[in-house]
């Protein structure tokens, strides 16, 4: 996965070349990636969809992340990158059912890690069931649902935990029950501003 051959980018989003995935992060190039949130009503309650990456994954294992997510390879538009939902979750999507949210430039740096992403941002208001996704274990390892006001209320400041249920896969492949408080640092983290940002952009939404 180190050798994906990515574009990269100057800080305004001019094209400059392109280098292996090991080389953005370690060199710290912005490069293009698409994220796409799911979200759920039921009952007049809105629930966000996360994903617990797998516990074989190199970055942020175990921790809850965005529904699916992932890195533009050099060949492909953003368009392409619908492709990360039906890997990740087994859900098959059209570009025309999700609603774009924007680009967002957003960078984390860790001792010998460097994400700068130009995030293509996507909203898919589904009619899914827990029983409708077909987990790549090697990516990801559960899929969790969250009260989208609790969501907002851990991310904007009113709340310490909130309550996740859905389920994670153990190492047979047999799905386990989750239910359980989680509070930020159980989170991939984007960056607080990030997570305000998509807030603010599913509220406007939906």
């Amino acid at each position: 996965m180190n050798n994906e051959v990515l574009k990269v980018f100057d800080g305004h989003g001019k094209e400059l070349g392109v280098a292996t995935r090991e080389e953005v992060h370690r060199l710290g190039h912005w490069h293009e990636a698409i994220h796409c949130w799911f979200v759920h009503r039921e009952e007049d309650i809105q629930y966000i969809y996360l994903q617990i990456r797998s516990p074989f994954k190199k970055d942020y294992p175990n921790l809850l992340d965005i529904t699916a997510a992932g890195h533009l390879l050099a060949h492909e538009t953003v368009n392409d990158g619908v492709r990360e939902i039906e890997e990740e979750l087994g859900i098959e999507v059209a570009m025309s059912q999700l609603i774009p949210l924007g680009v967002l430039h957003y960078s984390v740096t860790r001792e010998d890690f460097i994400d700068k992403e130009l995030a293509n941002v996507f909203l898919y208001v589904s009619e899914i069931t827990f029983d409708d996704f077909k987990l790549q274990q090697e990516e990801v390892s559960g899929i969790v649902r969250a009260d989208f006001e609790s969501f907002l209320a851990l991310w904007l400041g009113g709340g310490d935990e909130i309550n996740v249920k859905g389920y994670e896969t153990d190492h047979a492949g047999t799905k386990v029950p989750v239910n359980k408080m989680v509070g930020k640092d159980n989170f991939v983290p984007h960056g607080i501003s990030y997570y305000k940002d998509i807030i603010n952009l599913i509220s406007s939404n939906t």
